[in-house]
């Protein structure tokens, strides 16, 4: 019995012993794995995109701390692989420092296109710790890489450019589109001994512009233009309802078939805050409550205005139609507009308001104008005339009387 005992004692105190072996062995979640699993890295973007055949690319690299725990000594490190290669070896490495919950940091870095590379994807490895003594994570990322060198040697030309509306005001929204046409006239032509096709190539066309006028339209693509032919792109764009009235100008950048094929246009646009003219065209009085007035309505707008009518507004006057309805007004066109008005109250004038609605393209706008004061005079029926005519009548009817009485009385 005794030995038994003592056998199960040893079996205890081996197992025990193995037990405090594993538990040193297993990681206990230091703080300085904590520190490692609690980032995150993303590429934010890179440009040019895609990146270009021979040139270099500049890439942002997004670390997160998403985690409660703070990561004391964050390193972030980015090695290529072929086709890329960093710019220099010394700015491969990144020190960030501390990092704490909830906060990111974005690192630049740039890397070069081997000029013999096809176009495809490229990759590249980031890794990254949260101290000096925690291991190193990697994440992988591509990113695409296109060729800007075509064996083509058609040119584009900016031959039109055209906006809705044609004339912007503050406030308005619409688009400008650009026709690009390709100005060659033959498929080939023969360059220095070689054949190249004329084909014109717009690998992106972007518009920019100032705080006066905002592009909510991104970067596009248009692909092949064959000699003669022409494509049209569309950019949608924004006018703030301060902005000035003057012009303007916008950057529309192609990127061509090479460098020296890529285009940049300063496209003028003009704002116009100019709108409707409304005047009195006859004297505005109401003859015993009551009158017919006129007016003259000028379009001063440098373009075509569409869906314009008219109402008239005068305290205690009634008027008929209560809104003349114009339509499309041509610029510097002028209509005359008229209405019946009736006092409805008894009152010696009323301020009168035009108040004008009108369309610019897509964009609905108001405005009004303050023409004066209506007029109201009374005028007395001239009873004298009446009288006199009535006498006159009564005579002729005496006169009647008295000449058939006489022939009577002869008879």
């Amino acid at each position: 019995m005794g030995n038994d005992n003592s056998r199960i004692t040893k079996e205890i105190k081996v197992f025990a012993v193995m037990m405090v072996l594993l538990i040193m062995v297993i990681p206990t979640g230091s703080a300085q794995e904590s520190s490692v699993t609690s980032l995150d890295v993303s590429v934010q973007k890179y440009e040019p995109f895609p990146a270009e055949i021979g040139q270099y690319v500049d890439v942002w690299v997004k670390v997160e701390n998403f985690r409660s725990g703070q990561s004391d000594d964050v390193t972030i490190k980015l090695v290529p692989e072929y086709p890329l290669s960093l710019d220099s070896e010394k700015n491969a490495e990144n020190n960030i420092g501390i990092l704490s919950p909830d906060s990111a940091s974005v690192q630049e870095f740039r890397l070069y296109v081997d000029e013999n590379t096809k176009p495809g994807t490229a990759s590249f490895d980031v890794y990254y710790r949260g101290t000096d003594n925690s291991p190193w994570i990697k994440d992988t990322f591509k990113i695409k890489v296109g060729s800007t060198t075509f064996d083509s040697k058609g040119t584009l030309e900016l031959t039109e450019t055209t906006s809705t509306p044609d004339m912007f005001s503050p406030g308005d929204k619409g688009t400008i589109s650009f026709k690009l046409t390709n100005t060659a006239s033959e498929n080939t032509i023969n360059f220095e001994g070689e054949d190249y096709d004329t084909n014109a190539r717009i690998q992106s066309a972007s518009l920019t512009g100032a705080d006066s006028i905002k592009v909510t339209s991104g970067v596009q693509e248009a692909g092949i233009v064959g000699p003669g032919n022409s494509v049209t792109l569309t950019f949608n764009v924004e006018v703030p309802e301060e902005v000035q009235e003057g012009t303007y100008y916008l950057d529309l950048a192609i990127i061509g078939n090479s460098y020296s094929y890529n285009n940049i246009w300063r496209v003028p646009v003009t704002i116009d805050s100019s709108s409707l003219k409304m005047i009195p065209s006859k004297s505005m009085i109401l003859t015993n409550s009551e009158g017919k007035i006129q007016f003259d309505v000028a379009n001063l707008h440098q373009n075509t205005i569409s869906s314009v009518s008219v109402r008239p507004i005068a305290e205690g006057i009634k008027f008929s139609p209560a809104e003349y309805f114009i339509g499309s007004m041509k610029p510097d066109e002028l209509f005359t507009i008229e209405f019946n008005a009736v006092a409805e109250e008894e009152r010696e004038q009323s301020s009168l308001t035009l108040e004008a609605e009108y369309r610019n393209g897509f964009n609905d706008h108001t405005t009004s104008a303050n023409v004066g004061n209506l007029e109201v005079v009374e005028e007395k029926t001239d009873t004298s005339t009446g009288s006199t005519t009535i006498a006159f009548v009564l005579l002729i009817v005496a006169a009647a009387g008295i000449f058939i009485y006489r022939k009577r009385k002869q008879d």
